[in-house]
Formats: C-alpha cells, sequence, structure tokens
C-alpha cells in the first residue's frame, strides 16, 4: 500500500506534543505540508491557509484539522469540497448543526470524515467496553481534573464561546463513556461554575441517569494542581471496574488487568488510514451532544476570575 500523503492544518501545541509524533510513527502516512498563518514545523514545508498548502502540494489525498473549534468548518469544507479526506481534531466542530452538515457533505463528495475521539484510543478502553457489553449497570462516577495552565498554557480562545473551558478535557471522558456503557445515558441537572473574567466554566458538576435508571455522574475541574486526575469508576452486579489515568490502567474488582503508556494518537491515525482504505467515514456526535446540552441544561454559577 502507497503511503499516503497528509496535510496538517494547524501547528500549535497539541500538534506538537501528539500529532506529530504519531504521525511519525504510522508507516501508512507521509506528513507532507502544514497550514498555520502563525507557526510552523521544521523541515516541513509550511502555508498560510489550507488553499495555499493544497494548490502547492496536489498530491495531498488527507488532511488532520487541528485548528481552535470555531475555525474547524469553513477549513474541513474546503478540504471536503476538494476531494480530501478529513480527520477532525475533537472535538469535530464549535456547534452540532456544523458537525451535521459536514458528515452530509463527506457522503456527497464520498470520501471519509473522521471525528477523532482519541481518548477512546486509550489501551483499556476496548477491554472496558467488552467486560461491561451484557453487564447491568448499578453507578458510574467519573472524575476528571487537570491544571488549565499546564495543558492549555496562554490559549485565551479555551475561555471563549466555542472554546468550552473544562469541557475540552470533560469531553473526553464523555467519549470514554458513551463508547464502554452499554446504554445511552441522559443528563438531568448540570452546575457550571464560570468564572467572572471569561465565558466558559473551569468546572462543571453533571447528573445522567441512563436508560435502565443507573446514575452517572461527572466532576470536571480545570484547577487541579499537582496530581492529575482522568478516572471513570463502574459498580455493576456486585463488580467493580476502574479505568484510570486516562484509560490507561484498567482495575476489576481491585485486580490490574493493564497498566500501560499512553499511545492514543498512534491509534487513531492508524484508524483514520484504515477507514480511507475502505471508503469509510466514522463520525459519533454523542460526546458533543452531551456538552451541547450541559450548556442547555446547566445551571451557571459566577466564580472567582480566572488569571493566569
Amino acid at each position: 500500500m502507497s503511503r499516503i500523503k497528509l496535510g496538517l492544518i494547524g501547528a500549535g501545541k497539541i500538534v506538537r506534543d501528539q500529532h506529530l509524533p504519531a504521525i511519525q510513527q504510522t508507516p501508512v502516512l507521509q506528513l507532507a505540508a502544514t497550514a498555520d498563518p502563525y507557526a510552523s514545523i521544521e523541515g516541513v514545508p509550511g502555508f498560510q491557509d489550507i488553499e495555499a498548502m493544497l494548490n502547492a502540494h496536489p498530491d495531498i489525498e488527507a488532511v488532520s484539522i487541528c485548528t481552535p473549534t470555531t475555525l474547524r468548518f469553513e477549513t474541513a469544507r474546503a478540504a471536503l469540497l476538494s476531494g480530501h479526506h478529513v480527520l477532525l481534531e475533537k472535538p469535530p466542530g464549535a456547534t452540532l448543526s456544523e458537525v451535521e452538515a459536514l458528515i452530509e457533505l463527506a457522503n456527497q463528495q464520498r470520501v471519509t470524515l473522521f471525528a477523532a475521539w482519541h481518548s477512546r484510543f486509550a489501551p483499556g478502553v476496548a477491554l472496558a467496553k467488552a467486560w461491561l457489553a451484557n453487564r447491568r449497570i448499578d453507578r458510574v462516577q467519573i472524575e476528571w481534573k487537570e491544571d488549565v495552565r499546564v495543558w492549555h498554557p496562554g490559549q485565551a480562545w479555551i475561555w471563549q464561546p466555542g472554546g468550552m473551558g473544562v469541557f475540552d478535557p470533560g469531553i473526553n471522558a464523555l467519549s470514554i463513556a458513551t463508547a464502554i456503557l452499554p446504554a445511552p445515558f441522559f443528563l438531568r441537572h448540570a452546575r457550571l461554575r464560570i468564572p467572572e473574567n471569561v465565558q466558559a466554566p473551569i468546572a462543571a458538576e453533571l447528573s445522567f441517569v441512563d436508560t435502565q435508571g443507573a446514575a452517572v455522574s461527572a466532576d470536571f475541574d480545570f484547577r487541579q494542581t499537582g496530581a492529575q486526575t482522568w478516572d471513570i469508576h463502574v459498580e455493576s452486579e456486585g463488580h467493580s471496574l476502574s479505568l484510570t489515568q486516562g484509560g490507561c490502567r484498567l482495575m476489576i474488582d481491585e485486580e490490574v488487568l493493564l497498566d500501560e503508556q499512553e499511545q492514543e494518537y498512534r491509534g487513531l491515525y492508524n484508524h483514520f488510514a484504515e477507514l480511507i482504505k475502505t471508503g469509510r467515514s466514522e463520525v459519533d456526535i454523542a460526546p458533543l451532544r452531551h456538552v451541547a446540552d450541559a450548556f442547555l441544561y446547566g445551571y451557571r454559577e459566577t466564580t472567582e476570575a480566572f488569571i493566569e
């Protein structure tokens, strides 16, 4: 199989930390160029925008879009209209209607569109899903707490409309929960804590119930210092499952079944290549729908100003 030539839209922190190493470790992909008006990657041709990149490199077959969410729709639409396969970094768009329009366009153009929920590629997720598949869920507790100053230094966009605040990492937890839990769940209560000087929440407490009556709670917080917490705990039929460290560590009834290093983005890009090869798209909007429900249904509480 010949290598798929790929263009990266965006060359910021997440690209340097995750996308670039993963692409380099994926033999079926070849990074051809980047498009970013403010940054570039040494040794890789860089352009101001996607149009200039594609004009200069007509051999590019696919693009990976890693811009802030509010910029993704027009970029993805241009790529799809020109017949390119598209990977969308999470979340796949700023609104549900944008993503639905991109799904329809990709189908019309007969190209691959992939909403890349990277946390679903954590090593323990598939095993947790298989173990829970035929079980009754009694209770689920999600704790996703991290330090915004460590993970998003100087990124003012995350506090603006469309940036999602604490839901930027929180949606990773929701992407895992919607993948591993056997029944859909629905929001019943939400409290969003929003600093007085920004537009997006710094913390959120969510309560859901699934179709069988099981309670699902989620506690997201951007203010945690020291050790970071990315945990999902499930109680089922007298047993317990804990998926911790963002999905890298799996325990069942306190027995460690798996404890591995994170390689989510490598799995993500291998899957993207497989989708292209087989002519398929994969765009699950369930995690984004839960975030939209929280903003629609949640009680807003003003907190002290956020100063980086």
